[in-house]
């Protein structure tokens, strides 16, 4: 695999995913920051900055997850679509590479997006006053870049053989399944039935297992796992990320065009 090729691919992505003012969304963010501390001590009288704090974490993991889908998974598709993909294919460029290098593309959109709504957050906080563990929240918003690099590989994997809408379906619901395995196995533990158990295991196994990179809860309390979990956590994010980048490489490269 060609470095210069990947990256070259990884720069047209960047630059596509941001004249199509994607990064308008951190607007939005923005107005979500000031409405819920204007409404939310009217509201809340006494939590309103536990609650401030939690909104937006949220919103920093819901509108990159909604860039991440609708992007990530047309990213490949699209080209196919449009016949782009055999113009750049019929060249001395191996499918590796384009894979490889629309996600490191996403990916870099996907880390300077949540940066810039990191620094929207800690912006509004400030100016309101609301005190908040500055290493903790970023942190934790470090793990959502790596929650969202992963989610945009199971974008591209799906996105190398289905159709943008299935993709997007697929995509969203390995997300929840992704943050749900953990309960899912502790209910089967519940369960009489070996069969049961040993299929909800079979699906923890399979699916990635999100929530080793929610840190939000625990975020705002200014805590935070220790450090050999931390990269632990941070490796199998890694690990599942090229594992998934690999399949699709493997799917795309036995597609006719």
């Amino acid at each position: 695999m060609n470095a210069q090729r990947t990256f070259a691919i990884a720069a047209n992505v960047f630059r596509e995913v941001i004249r199509d003012r994607v990064l308008y969304l951190a607007g939005l963010f923005a107005v979500i920051m000031v409405v819920a501390t204007l409404l939310l001590p009217e509201i809340s009288a006494g939590a309103e900055n536990k609650i401030i704090l939690d909104v937006g974490l949220a919103a920093i993991d819901l509108i990159g997850l909604m860039v991440t889908v609708f992007v990530g998974t047309g990213l490949i598709n699209r080209e196919i679509e449009k016949r782009t993909a055999l113009t750049l294919i019929a060249k001395p460029m191996h499918r590796s590479e384009f894979v490889v290098g629309k996600h490191i593309g996403l990916s870099t959109v996907l880390a300077v997006f949540t940066a810039i709504m990191t620094v929207f957050y800690f912006g509004v906080l400030s100016l309101n006053q609301i005190e908040y563990p500055i290493v903790s929240i970023i942190t934790a918003t470090s793990y959502l870049i790596l929650q969202l690099c992963l989610i945009a590989a199971v974008a591209i994997l799906f996105g190398v053989f289905t159709s943008s809408l299935i993709a997007t379906i697929l995509t969203f619901a390995t997300y929840l399944m992704g943050h749900f395995s953990r309960d899912l196995v502790t209910l089967s533990q519940l369960t009489d039935s070996p069969s049961a158990q040993r299929l909800v295991k079979g699906i923890y196994l399979i699916l990635p297992d999100l929530s080793r990179f929610n840190l939000k809860n625990d975020a705002v309390y200014d805590i935070l796992p220790n450090t050999p979990t931390l990269l632990s956590d941070a490796g199998y994010g890694l690990l599942y990320t090229a594992l998934l980048l690999t399949l699709a490489v493997w799917i795309f490269s036995r597609r006719e065009f």
